[in-house]
């Protein structure tokens, strides 16, 4: 057998044992969490009902997906501005002696741990969010906005939604600038040629060929938002049940992935307490898988229109 032959077979078990890892991972939360399912059936993914006391177990996710939902879109609304911007100073309007240190300033806080987000929010950030946003927002409109309502106190969705926009911005800001870059330069001169002033070729030839790429940059700092666990535990609240259902941006909260890093070393073995945040695990990766299957498929249809472009 010659070194090719060995190579190919050893790339192409290296390659399905990512699909081997993918289906035990399936099968381990859908087996270790079937106990809760069949107890309480579809009230486990729509309840909010959270009580892990045994003789009165009772299990509801639904105020969680909601915490997860409004701290990830809140994240990506406020990332999503401040990414594109830096995307384009970066690829566009940066000088070269200023861009390559720039970049790599921005792809360093992509390192950066998430518990030294968490730790930066929980004793520093969230004073600053309380004194300067919550309590003159709460004062001015928080009798007539609901969400706007409620006690400033800083740890909360508000707060962990723009914890993790600060974590999201490299992510997107480092796919969008390379989505630029790929723009052809014919379309560029194109627009010029025509009179177009540097705006009106961004907005005409730049976005127009870049849009599902921008948008697919923007699913993958979703991506990262919904799955991120320590920075959110430490900063939203840490509610349960129904208290956690989310009325105003600045009450505490709860994510998915927060209540399990909170609960799972507590969680009874005799119980259905395990069973139950494995359960909130498997919601939690059938949301990622979605919103990365959506991302891959954005990806193909702009390379497919690249393709027929050029």
């Amino acid at each position: 057998m010659n070194a090719d032959k060995i190579f190919k077979q050893f790339s192409s078990v290296m390659a399905f044992s990512a699909i081997g890892i993918m289906i035990l991972i399936v099968f381990v939360l859908v087996t270790q969490s079937a106990p809760v399912w069949q107890e309480f059936g579809l009230d486990f993914a729509f309840g909010s009902d959270w009580n892990p006391v045994e003789g009165r177990e009772s299990y509801g996710v639904r105020p969680y997906i909601y915490g997860t939902l409004i701290t990830s879109f809140l994240a990506l609304l406020l990332a999503v501005p401040i990414s594109i911007g830096i995307a384009i100073f970066l690829s566009e309007l940066a000088p070269p002696i200023i861009r390559e240190p720039l970049s790599f300033i921005v792809e360093l806080l992509a390192a950066v741990p998430s518990v030294i987000y968490g730790l930066w929010g929980l004793f520093i950030f969230r004073f600053y969010i309380r004194d300067y946003i919550e309590e003159p927002v709460i004062n001015s409109l928080g009798d007539t906005i609901p969400i706007f309502s409620g006690i400033p106190f800083g740890l909360d969705l508000f707060t962990a939604g723009i914890i993790l926009a600060v974590m999201i911005i490299p992510t997107i800001s480092s796919v969008a600038r390379e989505v630029i870059y790929a723009v052809p330069a014919t379309q560029k001169e194109a627009a010029y040629a025509l009179g177009a002033t540097r705006w009106e070729m961004m907005r005409t030839s730049v976005f127009n060929y870049a849009k599902s790429g921008l948008f697919g940059a923007c699913v993958l700092g979703l991506g990262r938002a919904v799955g991120e666990t320590m920075a959110v535990t430490m900063v939203i609240g840490n509610t349960i049940g129904a208290q956690a259902l989310p009325e105003s941006l600045f009450q505490p909260g709860q994510s998915m992935a927060s209540i399990i890093a909170n609960e799972f070393n507590e969680a009874d073995p005799g119980s259905l307490h395990p069973s139950a945040l494995i359960g909130v695990g498997l919601i939690l990766f059938f949301f990622a898988l979605i919103i990365q299957l959506f991302s891959l498929y954005l990806r193909e249809r702009s390379l497919k229109v690249g393709e027929v472009l050029d």
